[in-house]
């Protein structure tokens, strides 16, 4: 079956890295652009990171730019989000999509794009 799983999220200090891994079966990820999303409790989903799949242009959020970086690894069929110079704000669940194209920060799909479950980062002391 088709589905997207995210990994790596966890408790990380003000400060801190952390690498989220989103990793795709049942269908080819090299062929969609991926998104990662963010939402923190009581507030939106938002956009943070976009990588295209025609040209691998990448696309940032401000609030994260320059402390995130998305990336890809065709060959496993998994998409990263490297995270630097963690805030508290950033405490929210993380989930990856795959779609059609980016705009902006944002992964669309003209039907449904493939969602994962999201994992949980909590940036705290």
């Amino acid at each position: 079956q088709v589905q997207l799983v995210e990994s790596g999220g966890g408790l990380v200090q003000p400060g801190g890295s952390l690498r989220l891994s989103c990793t795709a079966s049942g269908f080819t990820l090299d062929v969609h652009a991926i998104g990662w999303f963010r939402q923190a409790p009581g507030l939106e989903r938002e956009g943070i990171a976009c990588i295209s799949a025609s040209d691998d242009r990448k696309y940032y959020a401000d609030f994260v730019k320059g402390r995130f970086t998305i990336s890809k690894d065709d060959a496993k069929n998994t998409a990263y989000l490297q995270m630097n110079n963690l805030e508290p704000e950033d405490t929210a669940v993380y989930s990856c999509a795959a779609g059609s194209v980016c705009d902006d920060a944002q992964v669309v799909d003209d039907g449904a794009p493939y969602w994962g479950k999201g994992t949980l980062v909590t940036v705290s002391s």
